[in-house]
Order: structure tokens, then sequence, then C-alpha cells
């Protein structure tokens, strides 16, 4: 892949997922702005598309909950071109719970080597949940982020994950009744706890690091005046920069807090209970920001997702705009646009409730519409019919 490389998807075919019953897509290589009404399926499509990047839904919904009311499951594939694997799919049966994932016709060995095989970022309203909701959305900002972009954060994600509900299990476990070597039980977590965490730890100070001053100037483009900060906040303090010595600090962290962890149950150190710090001019941006400005934020959050992914893939990710610029006034919708269009936009899907809400960077896009699930693409590749 070259640097000016796009990801781009050719096709998709769609079955039973939510309310869309079934979809036969070519898409048009600069991307498609996709008119309709509140509740008609537009969320519902990047929904589907994104699941090819993430390989669950995006809104955190299980996969029996998003299999059409009535059908036995739900299949996405996809032809792409300027990643990795070019025939994409992923299916799931609501008999046996089943999920399939294939690319380039094979099944990978785990699961987790299909993610990330559709590269995406989604704009989306909610996307203010990032900057004005709890650690918990930015930490998974984070996750999401570095494990699709990083084998070796996906790899120590799992595995702290795992010995993080193994050591609350044990905790639990010490609270509910007194037996012998409670303690010891709940010890031996501490050292995977410990080396896992550390890596966690490590990509997550390096990506703020460098993150922060695009960050800022991302704000500062977009129209935001006031200084706009983002920075890691943790409570571990390690002797020195490296892995061994932030797994020594996580350990001691661990270690120090295990007598308050069995009285209530929870393992409270670790990267776990740390958080992506947002400020404006000081002050904790999700407490003391606008609606605006957190909308700002939110949308350079993303920004910097999709530079991320575009410099560790080498490839500008797909664009899935849902209705992005909703509360957003035009000059600040044309500088995200600008911005964008700077960093190498890539194959754009947007999708708006009307044609006037098509920001004006975007008017040339092919025009689609959706109503009731289905799509009315009016542009010679056909009517895609329930």
């Amino acid at each position: 892949m070259t640097a000016g490389a796009h990801v781009l998807l050719r096709s998709l075919a769609l079955r039973d997922f939510r309310n869309l019953a079934r979809l036969d897509l070519d898409f048009p290589e600069a991307g498609v702005a996709i008119v309709g009404e509140n509740g008609q399926g537009k969320s519902n499509l990047l929904e589907a598309i994104y699941y090819l990047h993430l390989l669950r839904s995006v809104r955190g919904a299980r996969d029996v909950d998003v299999v059409r009311f009535g059908a036995a499951g739900f299949h996405i594939a996809a032809r792409t071109e300027g990643g990795v694997n070019h025939e994409l799919s992923a299916g799931f049966e609501r008999q046996g719970r089943r999920k399939r994932v294939k690319l380039d016709g094979a099944e990978p060995q785990r699961l987790s080597d299909g993610l990330g095989a559709l590269p995406c970022v989604l704009f989306s309203p909610a996307d203010v949940d990032l900057v004005a909701g709890a650690p918990s959305a930015r930490r998974r900002y984070l996750d999401i982020l570095l494990a699709l972009s990083s084998r070796r954060y996906l790899a120590a994600l799992q595995r702290y994950r795992h010995a993080l509900a193994q050591r609350n299990a044990a905790l639990r476990d010490a609270l509910r009744s007194s037996r012998p070597n409670a303690e010891q039980r709940i010890a031996v977590w501490e050292a995977p706890l410990a080396e896992h965490g550390a890596v966690l730890w490590c990509e997550r100070v390096a990506w703020a690091g460098q993150a922060s001053p695009r960050f800022a100037a991302m704000c500062a483009a977009i129209g935001e005046r006031a200084p706009v900060g983002l920075r890691y906040a943790t409570a571990i303090e390690p002797a020195g920069d490296d892995v061994a010595d932030v797994a020594q600090a996580i350990a001691g962290a661990l270690a120090a807090k295990r007598g308050l962890d069995i009285r209530r149950g929870l393992t409270h150190a670790g990267p776990h209970r740390d958080d992506l710090a947002l400020t404006l001019d000081g002050r904790e941006l999700r407490a003391f920001g606008s609606a605006g400005q957190q909308r700002t934020a939110a949308i350079a959050l993303r920004l910097l997702e999709g530079e991320t992914l575009r410099e560790r893939l080498g490839a500008a990710p797909l664009l899935l705009l849902d209705d992005p610029f909703a509360e957003l006034d035009v000059r600040r919708s044309a500088r995200i646009l600008e911005l964008l269009a700077e960093r190498g936009l890539g194959q754009t899907l947007l999708t708006v409730p009307r044609e006037s809400d098509i920001p004006p960077a975007l008017t040339e896009l092919a025009r689609w519409t959706i109503a009731e699930g289905i799509v009315h693409t009016g542009a010679g590749n056909g009517e895609a019919a329930a």
C-alpha cells in the first residue's frame, strides 16, 4: 500500500441485519450520500459496514439482538480494495449462537485475527459521550483504536482482561466466604495483570503524548478559541519509562490495594481504572465545556483515530459519517471537512435526514435514498429491495 492509498468498499451484500432484510449495493469510489428520515435504516447500514471492522455492534448490542425480527441470523459480505484482505464476510446464526468470519474465503484461526479487516472511522452525534461521558467511554475509545492498529496491544488487552476477570472472581469469592489461602488465590493473578497491563499503559501513554498537540491543533482549526488539552490520566507512577518499570509499579499498586480490594470485591489498581483527560483552558472539558465545545472535541478524537489508522495501516480508512454535523454550525462543519481533505479524505459514506443537510463540500457524492430498510440507488446498479 502506498502513502496515498485508500481503503475502498466496492460492494456490500447484507442479509437480515436489524431492519435491513436484503441489500446488494455497489459503491462509487468517492462514496455516497444516503438520505432518509430517522428510523428508516441509515444508521443500521453504517453499523453493518462497521461490523466488518469491529466484528461486533458498535452500539454495544449483542449479535442476537441485531438479527432482523423473525430471521435465523444475519450475514454481511463485502468486496474491498486497499486493505490486506479483499473478500470479507461475517455472519451469526441465532440457533447455536455461532459467529463465523471469513477473510478471502478462509476462516481465521482466531476470531480476533479478523479484527480491523475493513478499517473504518465512524462519526456520529453519539460521539459526544466520548467527552461528556464516564471514563469507561474514553478507555473503550483507546482500547478499540489501539487494539485494531496494534496486534501487540490486542494480545495484551485480551490477556489483561482475562487475568482481571479471574482476580475479580477470586475477590468476590473471598468476600462471600472465608476460604483458606484466599489472599494467595487473589495474588496469583497480579503478575499477569502487571505484565500485560504494562504493555497497555506504555502504548496508551505513547499515543497520548503524540496525539496531544494534534488534538489541540484540530480543535483550534475547527473553531475552538480556548486552549484544549489531552493527557493520559493514571495513578501508576513507574520509576522509569520501560515496560519492566511499569509492570513493577502496577504490581506494587495491586499489592498495596489488595486489602481494599478484598473488602470491596473489586480490583482498584491498574490501567482499567485510568482515563483520557480532556481539558478546556485547564479545566475538565466534560464538566465545564459547552455542548458545542464537547462536540468539537469528540470530532477531533475521531479525526485522531483516522490519522492513527492511516499511519499504522498504510491506507486511509473508510469514513462513515452518520449525520455527524447535527447541532454544528455551517462554518465548523466546513472546517471539519477541510481537515479531513487535508489529511487525505477517504471514501466517504454520509447519511443525513434531508438533502439540505449534505454539506457543500460533499454535494458531488452520488445520492441514494433509504426508506423502510430499502435503498434506492438511482445509479444504474438497480434498487436494493427487501
